[in-house]
């Protein structure tokens, strides 16, 4: 076994303080990570304040993890000490099913592992990248490429594909009228996502004071959803609405927003439920969907791409001391537009 330093909490909603944990022993298959930089992920604090059932405590956060390879088992083909490497959102599946073949893993018919607030199938809890150091199987690594930074690399192991996959799956394009619905830490990088991909992008969000960054980052449009008149303006507009919120919405409000054959698509998670009225459905054959993150395939691909295109999260780097700090900001949306914890520091 071997002791790193983390960052961790308690108990829901408890500080985080500086505390000692122990990883497994390198098994054959496993790649051994020295942590350094760490992305903090809205889901992160869900986690950590117990706002979704089942909290696992004390709980070390983070699923977006950048670092360098440090020790490699014997039957490790894709990955060599030295190399800059990532980490998303879960770090085990079955590799058996159906979903796991066709490299879905995040639909694991027998419930993938997740990086941290999870129990893996040795039934021991994990503990995610608040820290210096993880071991991962060598399935669940992916590499970060030479051309992108650590840190800028950090947020895309979750808040990339999770946006990527979708706009990816439903086709955004030439020809298509996205709109990304908030401008936040999952929004801004799914603007760079789909105007990259050829898209035209139109920007939904409350705020009007983020009209020229929503620009630079590729948006061809940029509409508040506070002034009642935008509704009705862009009234069978999109193709796909991508909702990156965390907060209730008014489905039927969107919906309208939608052409024929439109797809609202949420990657957002408010804990509360959502309600529409069937008829915003029926009547333009419009469809809600979700998605869930990528597999690993994809999540690779992601990072190619973004590099390519220069796609780049616009991140704060924080010390470790600052995680209470960075918490309390994003929940009174004080950032723009992600947090990244340096390791360094811890």
């Amino acid at each position: 076994m071997c002791k790193t330093h983390v960052l961790s909490v308690s108990a829901a909603k408890a500080p985080f303080e500086k505390t000692t944990i122990e990883r497994r022993q390198l098994r054959q298959d496993d790649v051994s990570i020295d942590i350094k930089f760490s992305g903090i992920c809205h889901s992160d604090i869900h986690s950590a304040h117990g706002d979704w059932a089942g909290g696992i405590f004390p709980m070390v956060p983070g699923h977006e993890i950048a670092g360098i390879v440090k020790a490699v088992g014997e039957k490790v083909t894709k990955f060599a000490v030295g190399d800059r490497v990532g980490v998303g959102c879960y770090v085990d599946s079955c590799g058996e099913c159906e979903y796991c073949l066709r490299g879905e893993e995040q639909h694991c018919s027998k419930g993938f592992v997740a990086t941290y607030n999870s129990l893996d199938y040795d039934g021991n809890p994990t503990y995610g990248g608040y820290g210096q150091n993880i071991v991962v199987t060598e399935r669940f690594v992916v590499h970060i490429p030479d051309r992108m930074e650590l840190d800028v690399a950090s947020p895309l192991l979750c808040a990339g594909i999770t946006t990527y996959s979708p706009l990816k799956r439903w086709k955004a394009g030439p020809g298509k009228k996205v709109a990304v619905l908030g401008m936040g830490g999952l929004g801004h990088v799914a603007i760079q996502f789909a105007h990259a991909m050829g898209a035209e992008v139109s920007v939904l969000s409350r705020a009007k004071d983020k009209v020229n960054e929503a620009l630079s980052f590729g948006a061809d449009h940029y509409f508040s959803t506070i002034d009642t008149e935008t509704f009705t303006m862009l009234a069978g507009r999109f193709d796909l609405i991508l909702n990156t919120v965390s907060a209730p919405i008014d489905v039927d409000g969107y919906l309208s927003l939608l052409r024929v054959d439109g797809t609202l698509i949420n990657v957002g998670a408010p804990a509360e439920p959502s309600q529409y009225n069937v008829f915003s459905l029926i009547m333009s054959r419009r469809s809600i969907s979700g998605s869930l993150v990528g597999g690993l395939l994809e999540t690779q691909e992601m990072l190619d791409f973004a590099a390519e295109h220069g796609i780049k999260p616009q991140i704060e780097v924080i010390h470790a001391d600052q995680v209470d700090e960075a918490y309390e900001r994003i929940l009174r949306s004080d950032v723009r537009y992600r947090f990244v914890i340096d390791i360094s520091t811890l």
